[in-house]
């Protein structure tokens, strides 16, 4: 008889400690119905954490977790909630760092991030796209994508944090790349034939030429080739009018050019069950889909919701993972 798979190891990021990351943390992992889950290690600074533990009232030291204190930040009084600030940009990055390397050595499972500020991580002198960008490059990737994921649909975005105009110009490879990492991932959320519907870039998806000529030049050719490799992708459709559909059970997944097409609507959707997923990376990354929220820091007002469906989502997809390797040799 085979040994049952062990339970995974999650390393968990508290984000910019200036923000709501660390208290959402703390709030998600007392939850009952997470704590479970997985060997949970929070990769943090001691003092951050204690900061927010004394507006939320919830003690680190109560938590079914490890915690792993870097001490980039050495003295609470060396930040203020809601305030941009360099250290805690320089910080929030090192939490994601050391997570990611933790993944890629298989000290850890999976990692699930709470967010940072994009401004604090430019103040510490660091260029910085973003979560996804910055996790990919540490993995030694390039052609990573985003992932939004509820119960309710998931969105796979073609581009993310670039301008408009250069999301414009996207190419059929990118595309036909984006539908195959999309489809791939399904399947890994339990989905055996996931059913894609692809966006159009234009108003109505272009109307035969009418509104431009990108649709059929270069989303066309991406989903017939998607079509040749099995896959069950059609379009493309009318953003305005597609993800009513999706939502309402004709597509498992939308495919979506840029940012914003996929971003309102998933927010719209189910804001407070929908997980970012990182893809087309050699590790599992599950995050929540709001930012640092500076409006509220500090103010035990932070609603963790979010975060313990990014928690659970990152389990399951690492206790899926771990099911599907192989079976270590037996020792003679």
């Amino acid at each position: 008889m085979s040994a049952s798979p062990r339970k995974p190891t999650i390393a968990v990021t508290i984000g910019d400690p200036a923000g709501v990351g660390p208290e959402i943390v703390l709030k998600a992992l007392s939850a009952p119905e997470v704590q479970d889950l997985a060997n949970w290690i929070i990769i943090s600074d001691q003092c951050a954490l204690e900061k927010s533990a004394a507006t939320c009232g919830i003690s680190p030291a109560s938590l079914s977790a490890t915690i792993q204190d870097l001490k980039v930040i050495t003295n609470a009084d060396q930040f203020q909630f809601g305030k941009l600030n360099a250290d805690c940009g320089r910080a929030a990055v090192a939490y994601v760092r050391v997570a990611a390397g933790m993944c890629l050595s298989g000290e850890a499972d999976a990692m699930v991030t709470a967010p940072l500020n994009k401004e604090a991580v430019t103040m510490s002198g660091m260029p910085f796209a973003g979560h996804t960008e910055y996790i990919a490059e540490l993995c030694g990737v390039t052609e990573s994508r985003m992932l939004l994921s509820s119960t309710k649909l998931s969105v796979i975005h073609v581009t993310t944090h670039v301008s408009l105009r250069k999301a414009i110009e996207s190419s059929t490879e990118r595309i036909l790349s984006t539908i195959e990492i999309g489809n791939e991932a399904m399947k890994l959320l339990g989905f055996e034939r996931p059913r894609l519907a692809m966006c159009g870039l234009n108003p109505h998806a272009g109307e035969h030429g009418l509104f431009g000529n990108e649709d059929a030049e270069r989303i066309i050719p991406a989903i017939e080739a998607a079509q040749r490799k099995g896959i069950l992708v059609d379009g493309p459709h009318a953003p305005v009018t597609i993800f009513l559909l999706a939502s309402r059970g004709a597509y498992d997944m939308v495919v979506a050019m840029y940012h914003d097409q996929g971003h309102i609507a998933m927010k719209l959707l189910d804001f407070e069950q929908t997980v970012n997923v990182s893809l087309g990376i050699p590790i599992i990354r599950t995050s929540v889909d709001h930012g640092t929220a500076f409006d509220i820091a500090g103010r035990n007002k932070a609603d963790a919701r979010n975060m313990i469906a990014a928690l659970k989502m990152g389990a399951s997809m690492a206790g899926k993972k771990l099911r599907q390797a192989p079976p270590l040799p037996e020792k003679n």
